[in-house]
């Protein structure tokens, strides 16, 4: 097995260094260690009620990432990326077996949190669906930065056709699209950082 290489930023440096990066390189082949690396610390990511809603739609077929390609405004890094995800969210995630979720969980915290799960989503499709996105933005978090980690740079995408790329992968009617994520080796450095907002303009202490 090829030893998969990290390079152990630490997790400011790889929040402070990640750029998107859309220009990467075509030739360049992620092996299945990494990327099983990279996806297996990734789905620690937290969900509410530990649910884990996220459905990572992993395209490796280049036909099907031609296609996607045409209804992404032409964007080189779907079809030139190592790695692509399209992070999806099943709605109903929260109704599926929900027990698994707690499996390893005592009886008395079963008890008290199943019937809580249903209580929290069943009837409110604007809850499941907030909760999706949620749970989309911090897996995709988590992904870039375990792909600055191994030194490979992300591209987060939503400039594409939703409901197009949804018919391309077979979405089902009970999932939605979040945004895709491409991962691979930059062929050149990321435009510089466009301007941060001032601390004080973003944090509030206490209230508005």
């Amino acid at each position: 097995m090829r030893e998969i290489k990290q390079n152990t930023l630490g997790v400011r440096e790889a929040v402070e260094t990640r750029r998107a990066h859309k220009t990467l390189d075509p030739n360049h082949k992620m092996t299945d260690e990494e990327a099983k690396a990279i996806l297996e610390s990734a789905i620690l990511s937290p969900t509410a009620f530990n649910i884990q809603n996220w459905r990572l739609v992993w395209v490796k077929d280049m036909e099907l990432r031609e296609k996607i390609r045409e209804v992404a405004w032409g964007q080189e890094q779907v079809t030139s990326a190592s790695m692509l995800l399209v992070i999806c969210g099943d709605l109903r995630a929260w109704e599926k077996n929900p027990e698994r979720y707690w499996r390893n969980s005592p009886t008395e915290v079963q008890e008290f949190i199943l019937p809580a799960i249903h209580a929290y989503y069943a009837e409110k499709p604007l809850t499941q669906r907030d909760e999706c996105m949620r749970s989309g933005g911090i897996i995709t978090q988590s992904l870039m930065l375990l792909a600055e980690d191994m030194g490979y740079k992300s591209s987060p995408m939503d400039g594409f056709d939703y409901d197009a790329v949804g018919k391309l992968i077979g979405l089902p009617e009970d999932h939605i699209i979040v945004m895709m994520l491409a991962i691979g080796k930059p062929l050149k450095e990321a435009w510089p950082r466009g301007g941060q907002l001032p601390l004080d303009e973003v944090v509030i202490e206490n209230r508005f």
